[in-house]
């Protein structure tokens, strides 16, 4: 009995161990947040009330807003939610000494979220939504004493890959302030001045819209100088087609947008809504606008010709250009070239470069004939795969979904079947099995039929190669990359197809060359033991690859996906092992029964493999934490730049990728050193790191607004002055001109 009262008492002080802190926060909470109601916490969200003043006085009016801190990757939706999703609603009321009550939200600018062919207009990150709370004395003057109560209601939708509706009832305690004396802003104050800053302004332009939806912006200031973008966000939903291209043409003097208007809109009753402008710099000025529908057509023809320079001026913008003269295509050509050409030195084609070296030491000594047919092989492995990447980018791009250079590199499942492809090459150059049995055989028991049978063979062996060389370093692009991808997209398919075709003549250009060179063979030694070992040796890369891929796999898709992945792997080493008997068998003895069932096992093991390709598929999206961020360095979002560059702060971005070989060289090597982190504190810069491992489409966006579809890419936003993109192969010294270059 002893024992356990002497046990009840032990657990009763562990409990109140734990609960005296809880609830000294709680009686501490009133001071400690101040103008900051006690949270609501949701599986997705952080909610609380907070004001801008400290203390209320009558006749005044209070500034109240609901504050969400959403959990990375979710968001919540605007007045208009767009083609889908449900507003923020906020009911707000004060009792007590004061009373009053309002649900009218002054809308910040929200960001455009595409998925697949629908638009949304959303927030994300920490989300602010003010409203104006006027305060009088209650009728009798009331008796509410000194102490003004605020209360609101609110209800929102989250939304990331699936949607939760949430709510919450908030609450906060205001001292009615002594006669004589004003509010005192509130802790909070600066959230407020974030949000103004941050909601559209009275619009200086005037704008009219004609029944076939030409939307024409006329004022003074708008040029192509000073205008890159331009979009329309309607504040109510179904009279314009939100996800239809908007066409914008910037001409000086006016900025005309092409909206596709639906059967809800009523000619004559004109639209309302905000218009955000761009300038060459990523700068958004975002404008409160009334659009005035006219009977007839606006500016006639003079109108259009005059936007035509502007067009073209404009037309290395992804988006803005509906077409490509002579001129533009052969710039993007030769862009797409040096694209091509500098992707051979950035750090994600060297798990292939052992391929490209087997390739030039077995072309070496071979004939003339033999060298042409290798290098062609080669160049159509990659210019193919370029083109149907580019393809399929277009594709996507025009069903509407958000794809950027390497996007297939965001799926779990396709970059296990990489790895696994990866795997059995390595098991190739090791001498598991050989791709081609007849190089089991010696010279003399090659007949003709075979000697044709090889020639053909290794002839698709190059085109493999150049193949899995484009999968392997697409994760990254390179220097001239973004405006040749980015044209590309913009153009007509025919267009595009032939950009992608160049940045693959420039990738293949340099082995290609070396296999042509009149002199290739006398560079190299002459054949021997040493190509078997160099065969065997640069198996390794490609298995380092695996492991990196492997980690890759788990970033997307959890510690779940390690079991069928290496299930797979296990099941595609079996199956090359049981080859390669079958082939030595054959090798010395000729086709026979116990050949034939050794090719069944492998067989087996092959199919076993690509069964679990389905298994992965199914498998439930799994949180991960994503890539981790090293000291100093904070997850990027929208907010959260957005609002250090309200605040006045130099902020520098890093968009990275867990698949991305280049951006993790850069970060181990330059980023992540004290030397970059002194930089960093010495011009107090904040350092915003966005990993775009799965999609995001907070990210999506800001390489959209930088004229990038893939990652790496590098932004230095100064205090004053325009953004600085650094190139994408790093160094400290180039970080530390471009920091202490700006102001």
């Amino acid at each position: 009995m002893l024992f356990v009262s002497l046990l009840r008492r032990c657990r009763a002080f562990v409990v109140l161990q734990f609960l005296l802190p809880i609830l000294a926060m709680g009686v501490l909470s009133g001071s400690v947040r101040a103008a900051e109601s006690p949270a609501v916490i949701t599986p997705h969200t952080v909610a609380t009330l907070i004001t801008a003043a400290d203390s209320v006085q009558a006749g005044t009016v209070l500034p109240v807003a609901l504050r969400l801190r959403l959990q990375p990757g979710w968001h919540t939706y605007w007045r208009n939610p767009g083609d889908a999703g449900e507003p923020v609603a906020i009911q707000v009321e004060a009792h007590g000494a004061l009373s009053g009550q309002t649900d009218t939200v002054h809308w910040p600018t929200p960001i455009r979220i595409r998925a697949a062919s629908l638009m949304s207009y959303a927030y994300m990150g920490d989300v602010v939504l003010p409203l104006a709370l006027p305060l009088a004395s209650p009728p009798g003057n009331g008796t509410g004493g000194n102490t003004v109560v605020v209360q609101a209601h609110a209800s929102w939708l989250v939304c990331a890959v699936v949607c939760v509706p949430e709510e919450a009832d908030l609450s906060l305690s205001l001292p009615r302030a002594a006669a004589g004396s004003g509010p005192v802003a509130s802790p909070q104050a600066d959230l407020f001045a974030a949000a103004a800053r941050a909601t559209p302004g009275v619009s200086p332009y005037q704008a009219v819209i004609s029944p076939n939806g030409e939307m024409r912006l006329s004022g003074a200031g708008l040029s192509p100088a000073t205008v890159r973008a331009a979009w329309f966000m309607p504040d109510q939903p179904g009279l314009i087609d939100e996800a239809a291209p908007q066409n914008e043409r910037v001409q000086e003097g006016a900025v005309l947008l092409h909206l596709k208007l639906l059967p809800d809109f009523t000619p004559g009753h004109g639209l309302s809504g905000v218009v955000v402008l761009q300038s060459p710099a990523g700068a958004e000025q975002a404008v409160f606008q009334t659009v005035r529908s006219v009977a007839g057509p606006i500016g006639g023809a003079g109108a259009l010709a005059g936007a035509e320079p502007a067009r073209a001026a404009a037309s290395s913008h992804a988006g803005q250009a509906g077409g490509h003269g002579m001129g533009d295509i052969l710039r993007l050509a030769l862009f797409g070239l040096l694209g091509g050409l500098v992707l051979n030195l950035m750090p994600c084609v060297f798990p292939v470069l052992a391929m490209k070296a087997l390739s030039v030491a077995r072309l070496g000594r071979a004939g003339r004939q033999a060298q042409l047919w290798g290098g062609a092989g080669y160049a159509l492995g990659v210019m193919a795969t370029f083109m149907t990447l580019g393809g399929g980018m277009m594709a996507l791009r025009a069903g509407g979904k958000a794809a950027g250079w390497g996007f297939q590199f965001q799926s779990p499942l396709f970059v296990t079947f990489v790895t696994w492809l990866l795997f059995v090459m390595a098991l190739n150059l090791l001498g598991v099995f050989a791709f081609m049995p007849f190089a089991l055989r010696g010279p003399r028991q090659e007949t003709a039929e075979g000697a044709a049978s090889r020639r053909v063979r290794l002839r698709w062996h190059d085109v493999l190669t150049g193949v899995l060389a484009v999968l392997v370093a697409t994760p990254c692009t390179a220097p001239f990359m973004g405006v040749a991808v980015a044209g590309a997209l913009a153009g007509p398919p025919a267009t595009g197809l032939v950009v992608f075709a160049f940045m693959g003549v420039g990738l293949a250009a340099p082995l290609v060359l070396l296999m042509l060179a009149p002199g290739v063979a006398g560079w190299l030694p002459r054949p021997g033991g040493w190509m078997v070992y160099l065969r065997q040796s640069l198996a390794f890369p490609l298995l380092g690859t695996c492991v990196w891929f492997l980690w890759v796999i788990v970033m997307e898709g959890g510690g779940q996906t390690v079991l069928p992945v290496g299930a797979g792997l296990v099941f595609l080493g079996f199956a090359a092992w049981m080859y390669g008997v079958a082939q030595a068998e054959q090798a010395r003895a000729g086709y026979s029964r116990a050949q034939g069932a050794l090719h069944g096992l492998a067989l087996l093991g092959f199919l076993a493999a690509m069964a679990l390709l389905p298994t992965l598929r199914a498998l439930p999206p799994a949180r991960s934490e994503g890539m981790a961020l090293p000291e100093g360095v904070e997850a990027f979002t929208p907010a959260r730049f957005a609002a250090l560059r309200a605040q006045g702060e130099p902020v520098f971005v890093d968009m990275t990728a867990a698949w991305c070989m280049t951006c993790l060289v850069n970060e181990r090597l330059v980023l992540d050193t004290p030397a970059a982190r002194a930089l960093f504190a010495r011009r107090g810069v904040h350092v915003l790191r966005g990993d775009w491992t799965r999609h995001d489409p907070g990210i999506t966006a800001f390489l959209r607004a930088h004229e990038r579809d893939g990652v790496p890419l590098y932004v230095y936003a100064p205090v004053r002055g325009a953004e600085v993109v650094l190139p994408q192969l790093l160094t400290t010294s180039i970080l530390a001109r471009a920091l202490d270059a700006s102001p």
